[in-house]
Formats: C-alpha cells, structure tokens, sequence
C-alpha cells in the first residue's frame, strides 16, 4: 500500500535535502519531535511613559491650577471651559425680586392695609417687619442657592476628552468623562428667535457603542464651540496634536 500525498511530504521533509560544510544535513522543514514550542511573554514592569513636552506640561499645569477640582492625566490640558448663558437665571432671578419687592411693599403699607381693610385686632407692626425680614431673607437663600447650582454646570473640552460637571441640587453633584476616541457625533442646537438673538442653544454628544447620549444646555454660542469640539475630535482620531 502506497502512502497518502501529505504521509509522502512528511517523509520528504524528514530527509536531509542537503549538507553544510562540516557535513551536517539540513532538512526542508524541521524534524518533529512531538514536544509543542512554548513562548513566553512579558510585560514592562515600569512601561516607558511618553515623553510630554514642555509646552504641554506649562499647559498642563495652568489647567491644574485653574480648575483644581479636575481629574487630568499628566499631558492633559483644557481647550474650552463652557459654561452656561446668564439668559438662563431670568426666570428664577426674576422670581426672587418679585417675591422680595412684594414682601418689602406689604411690610411698609401694612398699617395702611389693615386701617383700609377694618383689621382692628391686626398683629402689631413690630411682628409684621419681622415675618417679612425673615421671608425676604429666605427668598435670598432660595435665589443665591439657585445661581450657584446653575453656574456649578460646566462643560470643558480637553485635548484628551470632555468633562461635564453637573450640579443638580445643593448636595447632588457628579462628573461625566468621554474620551475624544469614542465620540461618532457632536451637534448642536437653536430653537427660536430668542436664542438666536442672544446667542445661546444647547449641544448633544454621541458616543460609540453604548449609544449613549450626552446634552448641555444654554451653551454660549455653541456654533463656535461645536466647531472647537470638532476639531479636537478629529485631531485626537488621526493621531496629530489637539491645539486651541
């Protein structure tokens, strides 16, 4: 019985096809030996970390002392900081100084109010001042702690990634962070003829993947600040430098 094709190539590889010069034989392929080859390997204990230059790192470290509160890798440095349109504190700006110019009128006319109403058993001036000087100092509290959640929303661009500080209540805060390397799709938004006049809108991001959505609101002229964001993403992505 002939032996198979690959049997035959087998045997062929097992023979010498030649010698050196001190007559030893050399083989078409290596002989077998029925024991696997094993490689083994290992990782850099101490990698070698990328060398970051000295305008980076002057950069770097005037983030840092800007806004301490960030996380930024060592050759991380800010490109934008955006934060919210004052536009935003009309509503609740406007609130308070109503709440307190009305609270103040009531307290002054009140001895005029009680003759014109018949109140004969009315509460003295005295405690009518001070329920109204405690209220108007409530109405502060309230619009003071209103303006500093409202202005504790920031959104910054990095030449790594975005960081978005969100403040939702005086005790409620967190942090989200999305690599420059996941970003499919950066927009943004105006709606009306307010917005359009002074300027302001909203900008959406969307990452890879998860298809997660992230939004900020009134964005100083995000036109301007889609087109940084843009920029940097696509600068990250093709391997070049991310610059203002």
């Amino acid at each position: 019985m002939n032996p198979s094709t690959p049997e035959k190539e087998k045997q062929a590889a097992a023979q010498p096809v030649a010698y050196d010069s001190e007559g030893r034989p050399l083989y078409a392929a290596p002989p077998q030996t029925g024991q696997p080859q094993v490689v083994h390997l290992s990782r850099a204990v101490d990698p070698v970390k990328p060398e970051i230059s000295a305008e980076v790192k002057a950069r770097h470290d005037e983030s840092m002392r800007k806004y301490p509160q960030l996380n930024l890798s060592d050759g991380e440095f800010i490109i934008s900081a955006v934060r919210r349109h004052p536009i935003g504190l009309f509503w609740p700006v406007g609130s308070i100084i109503f709440l307190v110019a009305l609270t103040a009128s009531l307290m002054i006319n009140f001895p005029l109010i009680a003759t014109s109403m018949g109140w004969f058993n009315a509460p003295s001036y005295e405690s009518i001042l001070m329920t109204g000087g405690l209220l108007i100092l409530l109405f502060l509290i309230i619009g003071y702690v209103a303006i500093w959640i409202y202005v504790n929303n920031k959104f910054f661009l990095t030449n790594e990634s975005v960081i978005q500080e969100i403040q939702t209540s005086l005790f409620s805060r967190h942090e989200q962070t999305v690599s420059l390397a996941n970003i499919e799709d950066a927009s943004y938004n105006q709606q009306g003829i307010v917005q359009t006049l002074f300027n302001y809108g909203s900008i959406r991001l969307s990452t890879e993947g998860d298809e997660t959505t992230y939004r900020f609101y009134y964005v100083t002229n995000p036109k301007e600040q889609i087109a940084t964001l843009n920029n940097a993403v696509e600068a990250f992505k093709a391997g070049r430098p991310v610059v203002d």
